[in-house]
């Protein structure tokens, strides 16, 4: 048996919850993979997948195993890159997750990092703000750019590399389909609340930040339309029968679409700080410490302060 594959398997199946999707992930036979987990119960044991009809979790001991497993993984990872790498050319993966309101930036710096690190393979996964901060405890990932204010990234002692702060729109279709997108004069909230909303589902921090920024005008609007996927509601606003309220983020991807209208909402104005999130406990990659220095370096700032936040729009 091979341990640390074995592992990565069970990695796998906890992060995908079902076997054949973990096989893919993990370019091998459904039966391959649940061998492999046997060997892992019998070598160790004990029980450490709970299996019915289909994959139904970890036992405790799986919960324990797994744990010490991203660890076994994680420092196999740091001494491939270190073997491999030359100086100044970083080598290996780098897993970095990122809540959805932030993706068009994470993608722009993964992007970048691997231009400037042709060696560094980034895997980029869009995740919730609990599974970023769990997966930078565990160090089932290397990275997370999310929200660096909420009280488990203190909890867990997270390292903080703070990016940008950002704004809320409201985007909507114009008047005219044909032109080109535009930034309208500023938004209240209560106003907002008037629109036929889109939103994103409630268990999604950004949803939280807006139901508080509502409440704090006194105003509780029903969403027409609420989603889990921050595509869909620019798909929906294209339509042009919904409004959103969106990050600056998003909205900066926005303006390539015609025909839309971006106001930034005001009364009060909601920054929230975004950054880039990684353990405070162990020792980072050579392909992590890539990461970090392109995280600090003035052209990214730059490029970062076009791309989100208030983008440059006065309030």
């Amino acid at each position: 048996m091979n341990l640390l594959e074995s592992l990565r398997y069970l990695a796998a199946l906890e992060q995908h919850r079902h076997f054949g999707r973990a096989a893919q992930a993990c370019h091998i036979t459904q039966p391959a993979l649940s061998n492999a987990i046997r060997a892992l119960e019998e070598a160790f044991g004990t029980t450490i997948v709970r299996r019915g009809r289909q994959y139904e979790g970890l036992t405790p001991e799986g919960e324990l195993a797994l744990a010490h497993g991203h660890r076994m993984l994680h420092e196999a990872e740091a001494l491939r890159q270190a073997l491999a790498s030359r100086a100044g050319a970083p080598t290996g993966v780098l897993q970095i997750g990122v809540v959805p309101s932030a993706e068009p930036l994470a993608a722009r710096f993964a992007a970048r990092l691997q231009a400037l690190h042709p060696g560094i393979r980034p895997v980029l996964r869009s995740l919730s703000s609990p599974e970023i901060e769990a997966g930078l405890d565990s160090l089932a990932l290397d990275i997370g750019l999310g929200y660096s204010d909420r009280p488990e990234v203190r909890s867990r002692q997270l390292a903080v590399w703070p990016q940008y702060e950002e704004q809320c729109f409201l985007l909507q279709a114009g008047d005219v389909a044909a032109a080109p997108f535009a930034f309208g004069p500023a938004l209240p909230w209560r106003e907002a609340a008037q629109q036929p909303l889109g939103l994103l589902t409630p268990e999604m921090h950004f949803r939280a930040l807006i139901d508080e920024a509502f409440a704090s005008a006194g105003v509780r609007p029903v969403p027409a339309l609420e989603t889990n996927a921050v595509l869909a509601l620019l798909v929906a606003v294209q339509q042009g029968t919904l409004a959103a309220v969106l990050p600056g983020a998003l909205v900066a991807v926005a303006r390539a679409l015609p025909g839309l209208v971006a106001r930034p909402l005001v009364s009060p104005v909601l920054g929230t700080p975004i950054a880039w999130l990684s353990s405070g406990s162990s020792r980072p990659t050579l392909a992590l410490q890539a990461a970090l220095a392109l995280a600090q370096q003035a052209n990214w700032q730059a490029e970062v302060a076009l791309h989100s936040g208030a983008l440059g729009v006065a309030g």
